[in-house]
Parts: structure tokens; sequence; C-alpha cells
């Protein structure tokens, strides 16, 4: 294990596990890697509060984001709710997503910038509507409160526009951390789909966004490729009147944020290859098409923003066939964070580790799993197979749907994820748990069927 750490940052840890032994002509090194950021150095993971008297326009709490005038806030947040017509359905979701609203904005510690967006088929600023944001304090606060009381449902949805106007946003306040908040209860139909695609390509890397779908009537995969994209969490609020707790958490998790833009790199040798890199915990997220080249034989895989947490991921690298007793690096994974521009020196490593690989006759040795390696490809299998069996009893494939979901029971209990288990069993009646023999329910409420894939590939760590 080796660890960094900057004054102002949390300090950063990576672990390695794997079996290093290959039998003589073997190939393929797996690892898992355990990265763990903890403290906040002075701030403990607060942002800076930014200074009273300075970074203000004439009106109290209104930030201009001009340089010279205060310096720039250290985080920055804008939610986006979706206010499109069918919010009026049943006339309580809006008043939900209200309260939510507020209680995020109760939860946005002081000095860290914010708006908030109306979202239709067009992008309204309701706070503070100044094409800029505000800089959190008790009165911006109360003043975005009561700003709330003018949203009401009417219109469309275009969910790309709503994200490139909290682009905007957030690029004015020139904020080391940005986040978004993205709420919505239907489907994106204003605007076409490679339209919301492009704008997510346009917006990953300049900020991270939280996604949540309200009731049964969005789609799945608009919001769940939402939050991959921009490297944030998706769920869905099957009743609207968990918004606000929801909302609370989401915003509790942004303001522990801490340091911004780190990069998983990964150097290989002569000869190898990166097969695969996936995040595994606590989300399955392939990351292997994000890739970016830095420098000879060096990629970077983007991770987004970190405060304290743990996350792990799984590493596949293919390397030159070797004889008995012949030993390489396979890898060398090193946490990243881009230096400023104009600042000349390389980034220096926040943390880092090495994957290795030893060549033996020792067929017992070669052919051992380990166990972190084991959990984890399990975990990815279990996603998967909720998947194609979702896929498959929607297009009434009842024998594939079968197979898999029993796969998926089947993997969800060996690997003691008991939530994922108990979403299996809404969906299937469970007959054999060790043998993954199940039954397909003739009944299932849509909310259970859409929990269920909103978060399969949610997962749990290896016990200890």
């Amino acid at each position: 294990m080796a660890h960094f750490s900057t004054p102002d940052a949390p300090r950063f840890s990576v672990e390695v596990y794997q079996n290093e032994y290959l039998p003589e002509g073997g190939r393929e090194v797996n690892a898992i890697i355990t990265v763990t950021s903890a403290g906040g150095g002075a701030t403990a993971g607060q942002p800076t509060p930014a200074p009273a008297h300075a970074g203000y326009e004439d009106a109290p709490g209104a930030y201009d984001g001009a340089p010279g005038r205060g310096g720039s806030p250290r985080a920055a947040v804008v939610i986006m709710v979706d206010c499109s017509g069918s919010m009026d359905y049943p006339p309580t979701k809006m008043r939900h997503a209200r309260d939510a609203t507020a209680a995020a904005i109760d939860t946005v510690r002081d000095g860290v910038a914010f708006s908030v967006v109306a979202g239709t088929h067009k992008a309204v600023e309701v706070f503070p509507g100044n094409g800029q944001l505000a800089i959190a304090d008790p009165l911006t606060r109360a003043q975005a409160k009561e700003a709330l009381r003018s949203l009401s449902p009417g219109g469309g949805t275009a969910i790309g526009t709503w994200l490139l106007q909290a682009d905007l946003l957030l690029d004015s306040a020139d904020a080391a951390i940005r986040h978004g908040i993205l709420l919505t209860d239907g489907r994106n139909e204003h605007e076409e789909p490679q339209r919301l695609r492009t704008v997510l390509d346009a917006c990953a890397g300049r900020f991270t966004c939280d996604a949540r779908g309200v009731g049964t009537d969005w789609e799945v995969e608009e919001v769940t490729g939402i939050a991959a994209a921009l490297l944030g969490t998706a769920d869905i609020v099957a009743d609207p009147a968990g918004l606000t707790a929801d909302f609370t958490r989401m915003m509790e998790t942004a303001m522990g944020k801490e340091i911004a833009d780190v990069s998983l790199r990964l150097w290989t040798p002569k000869g190898a290859e990166v097969a695969y890199v996936k995040q595994v915990a606590p989300t399955v997220e392939d990351l292997t098409a994000r890739r970016v080249e830095a420098g000879p034989r060096a990629g970077d895989y983007p991770t987004g923003s970190w405060g304290d947490e743990s996350r792990d991921y799984h590493l596949c690298v293919r390397v030159p066939a070797a004889e008995v007793g012949q030993e390489m690096l396979a890898a060398r994974i090193s946490l990243i964070q881009p230096v400023p521009d104009g600042a000349g020196s390389p980034p220096s490593p926040l943390a880092q580790g090495l994957v290795r690989a030893v060549w033996t006759d020792d067929l017992v040795v070669s052919t051992a799993m380990n166990a972190q390696v084991s959990h984890y490809t399990g975990q990815a299998e279990l996603a998967q197979a909720i998947k194609q069996g979702m896929n498959a009893r929607k297009s009434g494939d009842a024998e594939q749907a079968t197979a898999k979901l029993g796969r998926a029971v089947q993997l969800a209990a060996t690997s003691g994820n008991e939530d994922t288990a108990k979403l299996l069993a809404k969906v299937v009646d469970v007959l054999d748990v060790a043998a993954g023999t199940v039954r397909l329910k003739a009944k299932v409420a849509e909310a259970d069927e859409m929990t269920l894939e909103t978060r399969s590939t949610k997962t749990v760590r290896v016990k200890k």
C-alpha cells in the first residue's frame, strides 16, 4: 500500500488484491484495486466558506464570479427540477419536489455557490436568476426557498437543455468541485436521443451529476445513463413523499466532496495491454472506453470527485507469456489529479499500487482464485444477469428471463447481496436459492420492476 496527500485534501491509499501467480504461458492478470480517501485536512471535507466581505454583488448573497473579488468558491452545485406538465399528476408530486429542493438548499453549506433550475422543454433559472450562482448563507438560502414558490408544472421535457444550463452556471463560478442534482418524472420526449447523448459527452469531465427518477413514468436507461456519463449516482424514488429524505442525503454527500477530477492512471509495460477497467463498488461501471492517453503506455480513467469514501476497481491486464520462474510488473496504478494550467511540472500521484505477475508450475497456487477478484466477478455477472433477465421478461421470452433471473438469485445469495436478493424476490418466486430455481411472478408492480433495474449495479463488498 502507498499513500500521499496534499495539505487541504483527503489522504488517499491504494490496496491491491490479486493472485499474482500464473501457469506457464499464462497471460491474464486480474486484480481488485481498493482506493480509499480519508480526512479532509483543515476543512474535514467541508468547503471553505467565502469571505463575508468579498465576492458579492450589491444584492446580499449574490456572487458574480469575477476574479479579484474574493476569489472563487470551493464548490458549486446546481439543482435541476423537472417542472414539466406531468409533474401535476398527482398534484402532490410538485409539492414534494419543492419541499425536497428546499431541504437540499438547507443542506448546502455556507460558502458554496448554488443555483436552482426549472426544467421543461427549456431551462429556466429560478434562483438567483442572473446567469450566475449565489453564495450560500442564511439569507441566500431563505431567498432561494422563497423563489421555489414559482415552481409550477407545465411544458415538455428536454433534459439535455437542463444539463447545458447547469454546465454554463457551474462554469461561471469557476469552482474546483462542480456538481449537479437532477430530478425527472418523465421520458425525455422533447429532444432527440442523440441530442442528450451529445450533451452528456460535452458535459463529461466538467461536472458530476446525481440523477433521480420520481414515480414510474420515466426511462431507467435515460436516468442511469446520465449518472453513468457524469460519474454520479442514479436511483428511483417511487413515492414522491420520499424525495425530501433522498435529496437531503444526496446534498450531504455532495457537500462532503473535497477533491475533484481524480483519475486512475494505469501504466503497463511493453507488450502488455489493458483488457478492461471497471468500478465494481459501490456500483458496477465499466470505465474501459473512457481511457485518455497519458504518455507512453499510460492511460487515465476518470473517477470524479472524492470525499471520505472507498471504492473498488477491477483491472484485467494481458501480459506477454513467460516461462516458469519469471516475474514482471504487470501494471502500476496511480491516483492523479490534474495540475493547474501553467504549473509546468507533472502531477504528483495521490497514491500508488503495483500489480505483479509471477509464472509458476505449482498448479494449486496458479489456479487459486483471489477472494476479492472472485467476489466482484460474481457481482458484475449479477448486474448483467439482471439486465438480461429483465430485458427478456419485457420481450416475452419467459424461458430466458427465468434462466437469467434465476442465476441472479443464485449470485445474490452467494455474494451476500441481500438488498438485491429482496428486490429479485418481488419479481420472481424463489423455489431453490442454491440452485437458482425461480418462477416468474404473473404480476409485478411497475415500481418494483424499475427499482430492480435501477439498482441492479449496486454491489456489496467482500466480507472480511
